[in-house]
């Protein structure tokens, strides 16, 4: 799964990388993203074939729900069921995003309390998560935009932490998951597969990434002893 992440490009960097137009509202860096909060989602729109940068809440609301907490409980897609569920199948076939990262948290278990491990490219490179976008009306009338990040099996990296992990993306794909490029069902759920474990590094660090409202650069500092 991916319950938590990094974010520390600023919008402008993240413009340049993704190809977005405009800037949005700049924002810190941010090194422990949770569940619910405001994340930054790149977008395209297939009328004026652009791509945008913009601001959605994690945790998909259905544009069919009737109570927005449902988001809490989808912050994650599995890509094995992403076509059959009916939270993801419409946004998979027309809402795909891409959510720029840094690096994600995962805990390993065995140890009490669980140790956080920090992952992120072995060259230190952002990347990006393949996520699904929805909008959902709320009873006042107002409209909500939400995201979701999609899940695969663990690499040769990850099975010591968790059975799951993040889809990242390779940026040669980024076209076709966003919908720029023809493709059909099956060519897109081939991307959502393990990235390569030798393109990645993980590294213990503190446990205070379990508290949300720590979100200093320290929270990535290796542990020394564990590694």
């Amino acid at each position: 799964m991916c319950g938590r992440y990094v974010s520390m490009q600023p919008p402008e960097a993240l413009r340049r990388i993704f190809g977005t137009t405009g800037v949005f509202a700049d924002l810190s860096a941010r090194y422990n993203i949770a569940p619910t909060q405001a994340v930054l989602a790149v977008r395209f729109n297939r009328d004026t074939r652009e791509r945008s940068l913009d601001l959605l809440r994690w945790g998909l609301i259905p544009h069919w729900a009737k109570d927005p907490s449902i988001g809490v409980k989808l912050i994650n897609a599995r890509a094995e069921t992403i076509t059959e569920k009916p939270a993801f199948r419409q946004a998979f076939a027309k809402r795909r995003c891409l959510i720029p990262a840094d690096a994600f948290y995962e805990w390993k278990t065995g140890t009490k309390p669980k140790q956080p491990y920090a992952i992120s490219l072995s060259d230190g490179r952002p990347f990006a998560f393949a996520g699904l976008w929805e909008n959902w009306k709320g009873p006042e009338g107002i409209w909500v935009r939400t995201c979701t990040i999609i899940t695969t099996s663990a690499n040769a990296l990850m099975v010591p932490l968790h059975d799951r992990m993040p889809v990242i993306l390779d940026p040669v794909d980024y076209g076709m998951w966003l919908g720029e490029e023809e493709a059909d069902q099956e060519q897109i759920l081939a991307l959502l597969r393990p990235f390569p474990a030798d393109r990645m590094k993980a590294v213990p660090v503190s446990r205070d990434i379990n508290d949300v409202r720590l979100a200093e650069p320290s929270l990535l500092t290796p542990l020394p002893e564990l590694l």
